[in-house]
């Protein structure tokens, strides 16, 4: 049976759809611009909310922990790469685990998918790791097959059940503070649906102490921002010598959310 055969059959058995009326060009924008003030209303909302989870108070980290990684034993501090914030995905791949040893957890592996560059978390001081009870070499094996390029430790200890992730998914944060010993602080948690938001940086950056670091956010005196949209670059420009925002690239993004702002034409931030 073909695919088109068989989604045909499928159809058949299938309830009429109700689709909604179709209009004139004005009475779509018409209901755009209606439905376009409730998504603005809850874009307003999340940027509350990741205010808020930027005032969230921290838990110090007080047990070490190892991990295994490509290089040999790492702490829970050389996690963070040299970075001050880091995020870890607790995946599902090891013994017991559907799909294993050839695949991870199915759920997990589409958070894998939707993981973006690492260029850009990285330019925000940010670094982002997954960790799972799989050996080294079957982590690299897996990697290999699936495409993907994020560091992947092996747990050897606690941390997963003391940080919610022994039984179930979930997403920590951290932050390292190097000016006072390398202490190390939890600062946010999300697992069940949450995880269905990550994997693009703006969602990872929102659930970090430091957010975005750009100028519209309201976050607590002396937290890092810099202007919007300059510091954003191509994956492969960021840099030491890329740090300074690109003139060209000043110029246009001003250009371009000048004209976004213009309530000549109906937009708004």
């Amino acid at each position: 049976m073909t695919q088109s055969t068989e989604n045909e059959r499928q159809g058949a058995q299938q309830p009429a759809m109700h689709t909604p009326p179709v209009v004139s060009r004005e009475a779509w924008e018409a209901a755009r611009e209606q439905l376009l003030v409730k998504e603005k209303a809850q874009t307003r909302a999340r940027d509350a909310l990741a205010a808020e989870r930027r005032r969230m108070p921290w838990m110090a980290v007080e047990s070490a922990y190892a991990f295994e990684g490509p290089a040999g034993k790492v702490s829970l501090p050389e996690l963070f790469d040299g970075r001050r914030q880091l995020i870890v995905y607790r995946a599902f791949f090891e013994p017991g685990v559907y799909g294993w040893p050839e695949h991870a957890c199915r759920g997990c592996s589409m958070v894998a998918d939707q993981v973006a560059h690492l260029a850009h978390l990285n330019a925000r001081d940010t670094t982002l790791v997954f960790v799972s009870r799989a050996p080294q070499p079957d982590i690299a094996r897996l990697k290999a097959r699936m495409g993907w390029e994020m560091p992947w430790f092996t747990l050897t200890d606690r941390f997963d059940a003391d940080f919610g992730v022994d039984e179930w998914h979930g997403t920590n944060v951290f932050y390292r503070d190097s000016n006072n010993g390398n202490r190390v602080f939890r600062t946010y948690f999300i697992n069940n649906r949450g995880d269905e938001q990550m994997g693009g940086t703006w969602n990872y950056l929102d659930i970090t102490p430091l957010g975005r670091q750009e100028v519209w956010e309201d976050s607590p005196e002396g937290y890092p921002q810099t202007p919007t949209y300059k510091w954003w670059n191509w994956h492969d420009n960021y840099g030491a010598d890329d740090a300074a925002p690109d003139k060209k690239w000043v110029e246009v993004s001003d250009a371009g959310e000048a004209a976004f702002r213009d309530p000549a034409k109906g937009s708004g931030g």
